[in-house]
Order: C-alpha cells, then sequence, then structure tokens
C-alpha cells in the first residue's frame, strides 16, 4: 500500500478519454454491480441463527414494543441504530427475507465503495482493486449472507464516511468553516457507527494512524481533533463490555482465561484472521474453538512470530516499510477488540469467526492491491493485460464467494455444511437439532442433540430439548434422566423443573411430580403452567381444596388456559361450589365452544341449580359436539323421561338417548339401566321398564350400593302400579 508518487498520464487522444467524474462513476457502479453478481444466490436466501431474537422475533421490531424501547431500554442490546433500520424495513415488507438481504448486500456495496475513495484520499496506489478485492472476498460472506450481522455492514458504511469526512478536514486549512463542518460530519458519522455494532470504537486510534500515514507525524492540532472520538469511544468501550459481561451472559468457565492465555489466543488469532485471507479454505460458520494449554511450548509460536515480524518491520528500510506497517497496525488495531483481552459471548463457542475480522481485513487487502498495482506496473506489461490479470483475481474471489453464500441458504444448509467441516460444533448439532425438529424430523433431532450432549455432557439446553421429544416419543424414562441432567447444569431453571413434572405425572409418580411442580414455583411464583399443573397433581390425590387454590392462583395469572378453566369447574361442582363452578364451565365454553365435556357438566351444574331447559339445552349441545358422550346421553334422557316440568319432558326422545347410552356403556351400569327403565316407563312401556329396573337393582345388589337400591325400589313399585317416575317440583 504506497502513495502514488507519480502523476496520471495525460492521453494523447483527450478527445475520446472521458471526464474523471464520469470514470470514477463507471467505477463505482463496476464495483457495485461486481459485489451483486457475486452474492446473487444470498438474495433469495431465508433467515438463520440469530436472526430471530435481532429481528423476526423480536419484540421491539415486530411489536408490541417499538422505536422507543429500542432507544431506551436494553432489550436493544446494544444496535440500536440495526433495530431501528429493521424496524423501519418491517413496516413496508414485513418479515420476508429477500429485502432484508438486498439490503445487507447494498451496505456492503457501498462500502467497497467508500473504501476504494478512502484509499484514493489516502493516496494508495490500486485503490479500486483493493476495495474491490474486499468487496469481493469470501472471507466477507458471513457478515454479507447473514441478516443479523447487517451489524458489520451499516456500521462499516458509516465507519468509512467517518474516515472519509475526517480526512476530508484533515486536508483543510484551521480556521476554516468548512473544516468545522466536516468534522461534525466525521463525528455524527462515527456515533452512527457505534449505534450499528461497538466494535467500530477502535476508530479514534485509526485515524491516528491515517495522519501518520499522510504527514508522518501527528501534531497537537491533530490531537485536539481527535478527542471528542476519543471520549465517545472509551463510553462505547465501557458500556460494550459491560453489556457483553452482564446483559450477553459472557461471564463463567468459558471465558475464565488467564493472562498469559489471553496472549497466546490473541497471537494465534492475528496470524489465524491473516490466513483467511490469504487462502479461505475452509471457511466455517463456527471454527473449532481451540485448546489453550501452557505447558505447550508450540502455543507460543504464533505469539513470538508476530514479534518476531515486528523487529523485522522495524528493522527494515525497504520502501515497502511505511506501507507494510500502517497495514499490518490497521489491521491489529482493528481485530484489538476480539482478540480475547475482552470476553465477547460467541467465544462460547469459537475464539474466532469470519464476521470479528470485516473491517480489519481492509488494511491487508488494500495492501494486496497496492502490491499487484505496483508488481504489474514493475513488469512493464502492456496496459491491455492489466485489467486482465486483475479480473481473473476478482473473477476467482467472486466465484468462491458466489460459492460460499450457498451454506447460508437457510439454517439447515447453515449447520449441515457447518458440521461438514466442524463435525465436532456441539452449537450446531443443538441447532440442527431444533431446525430439523421444527420440520418434524423428529428422529434426525434427537441424532443431533445425542451428539450435542455427548460432544457437550454439560450442556443444558440441548438436555432440556432432547428430554421434550423423548417425552413426545414415549420414552418417558429417559427423558427424566435428561431433565435430571439438565437440571444439575442449573438447578434454578423452572421450566425444566415443570416438564420433569409433568414427566412424572404422566407415569403416575404424582409424589415426585409434585416437589417439581413446586419447585418450579419457588423460583418462579408467577409461573401459570407450574400452578396449573400441580393443581392436576393434587386434584389426582383427592385434593380438591389444594387443588382448588393452585388453580385459581394459575388462572390470575393466564385466565384464558381452558384445562385449567374446566378442571377447577370440576373441582368446584364436586364441592357443591356450584355458582363458582358455572361461571368457570362458562369460561371454558368460551374458550373451547366444542367442549362437549364442559357443556355435559354445566347441564349437570344447572340441573343442580334447578335449571332443567339450562340443563337440557347444554346436554343437547354436548351431544352436538360428541355424539357418543355416554355422560351427556344417560343425563338428557333422565331429564326428558323424569322433569318435574311436563312441557320438557319426551319420553320417545329419552328413549333414544337412553338406549344409546347403555349400548355403548355395555349394558351392565345400573345407573344407566336406571334411566332407560324410567324412559320406556315415560312412554307407557311398564313391562320393560320393570325388567330393566330390576336388572339393575341386582347390579346394584352385587355393588351394595344403598342408595341406588333403595332409588330402584321405589320406582319398581311406581312402574308396578302403571306409573312413570317423576321429580317433584323443587
Amino acid at each position: 500500500m504506497t502513495k502514488s508518487a507519480t502523476p496520471a498520464v495525460v492521453s494523447e487522444r483527450p478527445d475520446v478519454q472521458r471526464p474523471v467524474w464520469q470514470r470514477d462513476w463507471l467505477s463505482a457502479f463496476l464495483l457495485i454491480a461486481l459485489v451483486f453478481v457475486s452474492y446473487a444466490r444470498v438474495l433469495n436466501a431465508g433467515f438463520i441463527w440469530d436472526d430471530e431474537s435481532h429481528l423476526t422475533q423480536n419484540p421491539c421490531v415486530v411489536g408490541p414494543l417499538g422505536l422507543k424501547d429500542i432507544w431506551t431500554t436494553t432489550r436493544a442490546v446494544y444496535y440500536p441504530l440495526v433495530l431501528t433500520t429493521f424496524w423501519t424495513l418491517h413496516k413496508f415488507v414485513g418479515l420476508s427475507p429477500s429485502p432484508y438481504h438486498i439490503l445487507n448486500v447494498l451496505m456492503h456495496a457501498g462500502s467497497a465503495v467508500l473504501l476504494w475513495r478512502v484509499l484514493r484520499e489516502l493516496g494508495v496506489r490500486g485503490a479500486w482493486l483493493g476495495a474491490a478485492l474486499w468487496g469481493l472476498h469470501p472471507v466477507m460472506v458471513q457478515s454479507v449472507a447473514w441478516v443479523t450481522e447487517l451489524k458489520n455492514t451499516q456500521s462499516c458504511l458509516f465507519y468509512l464516511l467517518s474516515i472519509l469526512c475526517f480526512l476530508k478536514v484533515d486536508s483543510e486549512g484551521t480556521g476554516n468553516r468548512l473544516r468545522w463542518r466536516r468534522l461534525g460530519w466525521a463525528l455524527l458519522f462515527f456515533v452512527m457507527a457505534i449505534a450499528s455494532k461497538p466494535s467500530t470504537v477502535m476508530l479514534p486510534a485509526v485515524l491516528a494512524l491515517c495522519i501518520w500515514w499522510r504527514r508522518g507525524q501527528i501534531q497537537s492540532r491533530n490531537l485536539m481533533a481527535l478527542i471528542p472520538f476519543v471520549l465517545i469511544s472509551a463510553l462505547a468501550s465501557v458500556w460494550t463490555i459491560w453489556e457483553q459481561k452482564f446483559h450477553a451472559g459472557a461471564s463463567g468457565p468459558e471465558w475464565a482465561q488467564t493472562w498469559p492465555e489471553r496472549l497466546i489466543i490473541a497471537g494465534r488469532t492475528i496470524w489465524f484472521y491473516l490466513g483467511k485471507l490469504i487462502w479461505p479454505h475452509p471457511l466455517i460458520f463456527v471454527y473449532p474453538r481451540w485448546e489453550i494449554s501452557l505447558s505447550r511450548l508450540t502455543a507460543y509460536l504464533p505469539l513470538l512470530a508476530g514479534l518476531v515480524g515486528l523487529v523485522i518491520l522495524w528493522l527494515t528500510r525497504g520502501k515497502w516499510k511505511r506501507s507494510v506497517s500502517f497495514a499490518a497496525a490497521y489491521f491489529v488495531i482493528s481485530l484489538f477488540p476480539v482478540l480475547g483481552f475482552f470476553s465477547v459471548y460467541f467465544f462460547r463457542y469459537s475464539f474466532v469467526s469470519d464476521h470479528f475480522q470485516y473491517l480489519a481485513s481492509m488494511g491487508p487487502l488494500a495492501l494486496a492491491g497496492a502490491g499487484i498495482t505496483e508488481g504489474i506496473a514493475a513488469t512493464g506489461w502492456k496496459s491491455s493485460f492489466r485489467p486482465a490479470v486483475c479480473g481473473l483475481l476478482l473473477l476467482v474471489l467472486g466465484v468462491l464467494t458466489w460459492r460460499q453464500n450457498a451454506i447460508y441458504h437457510d439454517i439447515v444448509a447453515l449447520y449441515t455444511g457447518t458440521l461438514a467441516k466442524n463435525p465436532g460444533c456441539w452449537m450446531a448439532h443443538y441447532n440442527l437439532g431444533i431446525a430439523l425438529r421444527a420440520k418434524g424430523e423428529t428422529d434426525q433431532a434427537v441424532a443431533h442433540y445425542r451428539q450435542a450432549v455427548a460432544l457437550r455432557p454439560g450442556y443444558a439446553e440441548a438436555h432440556y430439548n432432547l428430554a421434550r421429544i423423548l417425552v413426545e416419543k414415549g420414552e418417558f424414562e429417559e427423558a427424566i434422566v435428561h431433565y435430571e441432567k439438565a437440571l444439575a447444569v442449573n438447578p434454578a431453571d423452572p421450566e425444566a423443573h415443570n416438564n420433569l413434572g409433568s414427566t412424572f405425572f404422566q407415569i403416575g409418580r404424582v409424589d415426585e411430580a409434585i416437589v417439581h411442580y413446586q419447585k418450579a414455583l419457588a423460583i418462579q411464583p408467577d409461573y401459570a403452567d407450574a400452578s396449573c399443573n400441580l393443581a392436576n397433581a393434587l386434584l389426582s390425590k383427592g385434593d380438591m381444596d389444594g387443588a382448588i387454590v393452585y388453580y385459581l392462583a394459575g388462572l390470575a395469572l393466564s385466565p384464558n388456559h381452558a384445562e385449567a378453566q374446566y378442571n377447577l369447574a370440576s373441582a368446584l361442582l364436586r364441592k357443591g361450589r356450584t355458582d363458582e363452578a358455572i361461571t368457570h364451565y362458562q369460561k371454558t365454553l368460551e374458550l373451547q365452544p366444542g367442549n362437549a365435556d364442559a357443556h355435559a357438566n354445566l347441564g349437570s351444574a344447572f340441573l343442580k341449580k334447578g335449571r332443567p331447559q339450562d340443563a337440557i339445552a347444554h346436554y343437547r349441545e354436548a351431544l352436538r359436539s360428541a355424539p357418543e358422550n355416554v355422560a351427556a346421553q344417560s343425563n338428557l334422557a333422565w331429564l326428558l323421561a323424569t322433569c318435574s316440568d311436563p312441557s320438557l319432558r319426551n319420553g320417545s326422545e329419552a328413549v333414544l338417548w337412553a338406549e344409546k347410552a347403555s349400548r355403548l356403556s355395555g349394558g351392565n351400569r345400573p345407573v344407566i339401566l336406571r334411566v332407560l327403565a324410567a324412559a320406556y316407563a315415560e312412554t307407557g312401556r311398564f313391562t320393560d321398564a320393570i325388567r330393566i329396573a330390576e336388572h339393575a337393582l341386582q347390579l346394584a345388589d352385587a355393588k351394595d350400593d344403598s342408595i341406588l337400591i333403595n332409588a330402584l325400589r321405589k320406582e319398581i313399585a311406581l312402574y308396578q302400579s302403571g306409573l312413570p317416575y317423576h321429580k317433584e317440583r323443587g
């Protein structure tokens, strides 16, 4: 990366040479076109990992929250301007992924054009080629093809605008009004860059480096201009470190490296990123996480090589020294936030990622562009060969980028491609399991969850999700094992306690279920599902009072829980609290109008309240939804045969429903046979009524049901005297 030492050669045919502004526009258009062609495949891609938290399921973007929450709460994490972009675009295009991908590619193309302008402003030879190398390099695919990484492309655009404005300031004389205006724009763009992604906090150091590149030194007036940038950077840095540690959760064993270990990671990281720029293969969404061992001498080699390189560069007196120094310094400065000295949440998976060097890669690639330009010029090749050589290089990079786009097409392609190159990536196994389960491929999902927990036995989330699928498959015992492993890692997980309780309940281990429901509520008292589940368990043990208490607590938090409304109503009905039962049955039917059992039980509740007409109506509704509901059939038949209100009685219909109920119940239930006898008596079939009632009496006698025995004897006497049985008016 060198300054141009000679003026441009003037053409001997000025009449056909395009004006400079036309050549610039054509060059910019060509650069944008090359970027869009290279990323053509991603324009039809979908959303992938983290897109749900930043966009598709972000309440600040898709509702119910909005711009106010983006800028005034921690829900925006620390990318408020990116979320604002998402929020704005969502208002016009919803969640169709293509517009978001188009925007990301456009931001990247715009950044490539701005990089070209910045390099030209710095007097770097081969500025356009350097910008094109950066724009088409496959290492950039992760940032451009991943919607969430609009953080990178948008922040880069403002980052380069800030640099460009500052360079214009540096070229103006002191006291110039235009200078101060440009300085204001530079500061504004810097704030916008930080609000898009805080990794741009290194801009003040980069600006100082640019001043040194231009002038060979940094004067006091330059330092004064940098002070506001430094203050903004310091504030953003403190906020970002706090956010990563306390909000993103970058604390714990994965981030507990010692300072010697961090130095080893930093040395290895620098060479890793440089190597990917030189030879971009393999490119992996999640690279293997390095094992750092202080006892191995080879661990120190990258750091040592870096120090040796600095010494050699210091001692070198060649013309490239200044260019290499500038590019190297820019590269390391830009990477500094992700070299391992500060805890970053992504380090849980890997210490390196392609998107971490999105800004930093500009330095080495600009140096490469300048070197190629100088090298071609030094060969003395004809000018017609130069575009061919550069075009071939850009074609290779463009094809590699186009191919790399494929793994970002969707979530399954992403993690399948990741595991093909990094089979030990437990995070990819886990997320692929989630994606496959969503597609209904349960067995494959189970296989990947098993791989995840095998690679990382302490992965609570994988144990939890594996347990949930195993429950769905009916493999309860193994599900219990994985829920217990999840709770061994995170004993304060209320959902795991609740789900483990539900699993115990399904296999009849009610006491153990109750223990875990209680633990879930101790951790999260406002956990509605746990309250209702505990109520179910207590109800199964006959503790209706306790069940009612927890049903009421759960429904106070989640009133639209239809099953809980029904169970509470049934418990209240059994306790004789009929009015309350009616209220909750009615609420159940608001939520589930076709719930036959609720209609039938509400009919019984109305019958208890002396409202036979309402009871009949709900029995009929129950039978519309479930014609085979024996309880509704027998209860309706009883009312139609014995109701004290003659206008509501209908003997023939009573016989119809009673016979159906008797047939469906096997003809051996004395209560239903009693109903059938009453129906026959109502239609005048007393012989049949006596025969059926006497059979019912024999069955009741065998069960020693004294209440039913006494009732049947009285009714048989009526039938023998030629009278039907009717309820007395209440």
